[in-house]
């Protein structure tokens, strides 16, 4: 092998960037999309079916247990058998799982279906966001990584104008409903085809030709494995590495940051038209226009993310939302405005930061395993959120101020954790990154792998 040169790490913005950003967002907007949707469907989803309270906790919380295992299984499959062919697969799952939702007679079988469309989702968090990871230069990985996050708010915000204008179709409104994700599902499947695999992936296996090729065909002839910043390198995947030292510690951040992003985050986006109709909001412009302030708050979050770094941007989000939600949770019976603009500023605090939870675990861990990590983190903040969403409708029937209040004290947990264990990525490759050079905040960690010779 030559010596080697930052050809990823240290290349312009391409095209071909661009169009991968815009790719591997399509995962995150129909989760959005997906999770509003439910909300929206609820109107003539619970005669239709005669569904109870926890008829309703279950179904809205079932997707988000099926990501969880979509995460925890398929971030791990990622980093054995390659990032391209669970790209395609995945979405062709997800408009499947959503046209059979369409059929359901029984609230058991809608449950089971959101499950497997949860875990359709689930798996493409780890899929999407490590192929782009490994192939963004370093100058705008996170703004990158992070607009493919944001779009998850602009899926929430589509599922309410799309659930406005199925509403006239009637009774059974809410199948045309559910199985609507299908749709973006199956074009972002078309989009996805032909792209590239991670030549640093197929460097980790040892598959340097194929490697070779991968580079060539994005950067041009002249170009090869040699102009890689990265040793090739033959490592196995191992699902433990993760729950080991010197990787341990990180995953336990990525969860624990990325749960308390996402408890009061889902709950109040499934639940968004009853905990507005207890304020005394009704219609659906309220819904649209909150859900908006989600990809409102991402636009300033994306610049900030190169600016002023990952860690100051989490915590002071994280504080914001606490103060936010503390408001209308500690003082009930505050005037409408009040609550209604406490909520906004939640909506645009939480969408200048939860991109985060994408750009952190892909900085944080090596090739080998990094697919794995989004998984796990993915999977263990969907506990949290599918318990919070479940109970959810309970807690909305006992006060409208205690699902505000919980989400206020998750936030504070967040910030704790955050002030404790976040650690600053910014401006850094991602070997440096995953081997903690560059941060004295760090120890050097260790090389998981062993260096390839020709």
């Amino acid at each position: 092998m030559t010596a080697r040169s930052n050809l990823i790490d240290d290349a312009p913005l391409t095209r071909f960037h661009k169009k991968l950003t815009a790719y591997s967002s399509g995962g995150p907007f129909i989760d959005g999309y997906a999770i509003a949707i439910v909300g929206v469907a609820f109107a003539t989803l619970t005669p239709a079916l005669d569904m109870t309270t926890a008829d309703k906790g279950l179904v809205a919380a079932a997707s988000l247990v099926g990501i969880f295992f979509g995460g925890a299984v398929f971030g791990y499959v990622t980093d054995k058998i390659g990032r391209h062919i669970m790209y395609i697969a995945d979405l062709a799952a997800l408009a499947l799982f959503s046209i059979l939702s369409a059929f359901a007679n029984e609230v058991w079988q809608l449950v089971l279906l959101r499950f497997l469309l949860g875990a359709a989702i689930g798996a493409d968090y780890p899929i999407a966001t490590s192929l782009l990871a490994e192939y963004l230069p370093r100058r705008f990985r996170g703004r990158m990584l992070g607009a493919t996050f944001v779009v998850w708010a602009l899926g929430a915000a589509a599922a309410y104008v799309v659930g406005v204008g199925l509403e006239g179709l009637g009774v059974n409104a809410w199948r045309f409903m559910l199985a609507s994700p299908a749709v973006f599902a199956l074009v972002t499947l078309f989009l996805r085809l032909g792209t590239p695999e991670s030549p640093r992936w197929l460097l980790g296996k040892g598959r340097v030709d194929e490697a070779d090729r991968s580079i060539k065909k994005v950067y041009g002839p002249q170009y090869g494995v040699a102009d890689l910043a990265e040793e090739p390198t033959l490592a196995k995947t191992r699902y433990t590495t993760v729950f080991r030292p010197p990787y341990l510690k990180r995953t336990l951040f990525v969860g624990v940051f990325w749960t308390a992003q996402v408890i009061p985050l889902f709950a109040l986006y499934s639940f968004a038209p009853d905990l507005l109709a207890g304020m005394g909001i009704t219609g659906n412009t309220s819904e649209i226009f909150l859900a908006a302030l989600f990809v409102i708050g991402g636009i300033p979050g994306l610049w900030l993310v190169e600016r002023i770094g990952r860690r100051a941007l989490l915590l002071w989000s994280f504080g914001i939302i606490a103060v936010a939600l503390a408001i209308p949770g500690l003082v009930p019976g505050l005037p409408t405005w009040v609550s209604f603009v406490s909520i906004c500023v939640f909506a645009l605090a939480s969408g200048g930061s939860s991109f985060l939870e994408v750009v952190y675990p892909n900085e944080l861990f090596p090739t080998e395993v990094r697919a794995t990590a989004v998984g796990v983190g993915t999977a263990v903040s969907r506990i949290g959120a599918a318990a919070g969403t479940y109970l959810m409708p309970f807690a909305l029937a006992k006060s409208q101020s205690l699902p505000l209040l919980v989400g206020a004290i998750v936030s504070v947990i967040g910030l704790l954790i955050s002030l404790a264990w976040a650690t600053e990525t910014r401006g850094r490759s991602l070997s440096d990154t995953a081997a903690g050079v560059g941060n004295p905040a760090d120890p050097p960690y260790p090389s998981l792998t062993t260096t390839v010779t020709n």
